[in-house]
């Protein structure tokens, strides 16, 4: 496990903290709230030559945000408020059946993040036939293996390549409905089926890719917001753009996955 002494005693304050301040905010975004400005940085974990747990908060992505953040959310859920416990929950939330063992087993593709997460009981994916859900997404994920020079640890263990490639082509095919972004700009009636604290990740139309962005949604004046680790912004903000007016800047993204933390 790699954490510098700051980033631990961050982790504990937050939690002490949080047993004192129950209130009836959303825990989600109560725990995003920590992190608002934390600079975003890229490629936290990809530190060193072998896979090791990497607990970063000094510095966030997309991904990494929503996982220090669901992990606080889980401690704090039974009341478990120890360093020692937030590891163990990061460790089932970012690693395949929640173990770590090598490069492969960590949860690369959100596609993978989110089916590992709700086999064990963390989220549930929110959906439903018809409206707002009214678009297919058929998984077609290959980019890891047909690009492995952007990636150190593929580089370094070629041996990794052919299990990254067997993992994608078992998620081959794999058909999920989403929410068009056309239809974020929705009523809280409309768009009842998402609540604020729910994890989403964005579907995009990149060739090779399921996602390219996650982050935790709420309403804020009947309106759907993203709070994330941006690359725009370069830092963790609750962005006051509508989610709508954001989707609609980025060519790329086709609507939205939606996960609850259960």
């Amino acid at each position: 496990m790699e954490c510098t002494t700051a980033d631990r005693a961050k982790i504990e304050q937050i939690l002490r903290k949080a047993a004192t301040e129950a209130g009836n905010e959303n825990r989600m975004i109560y725990f995003g709230k920590q992190f608002i400005g934390i600079p975003y940085v890229a490629h936290t974990l990809e530190e060193g030559n072998w896979e090791h747990l990497i607990v970063n908060v000094h510095g966030l992505d997309c991904t990494t945000f929503v996982e220090t953040v669901f992990a606080l959310y889980l401690c704090d859920k039974n009341n478990e408020r120890t360093f020692d416990d937030f590891c163990r929950y990061l460790t089932k939330i970012r690693f395949r059946y929640g173990q770590m063992t090598d490069y492969t087993s960590r949860l690369h593709y959100f596609t993978w993040w989110g089916e590992d997460n709700e086999q064990l009981g963390l989220v549930r994916q929110v959906v439903r036939d018809g409206a707002p859900f009214s678009a297919i997404q058929t998984v077609n994920i290959n980019y890891m293996s047909a690009h492995p020079e952007y990636y150190k640890q593929l580089k370094l263990h070629p041996e990794f390549i052919p299990v990254i490639r067997r993992l994608e082509q078992e998620s081959k095919g794999s058909m999920f409905r989403y929410i068009p972004k056309s239809r974020l700009n929705g009523s809280p009636k409309e768009l009842a089926d998402v609540h604020t604290g729910d994890i989403i990740s964005i579907i995009t139309n990149k060739d090779g890719l399921d996602t390219s962005h996650v982050g935790i949604v709420f309403w804020q004046d009947g309106k759907l917001h993203l709070m994330h680790a941006s690359s725009l912004y370069k830092k963790v903000v609750m962005d006051q753009k509508t989610f709508y007016d954001y989707s609609q800047g980025q060519k790329s993204h086709l609507g939205i996955r939606v996960y609850r933390p259960n």
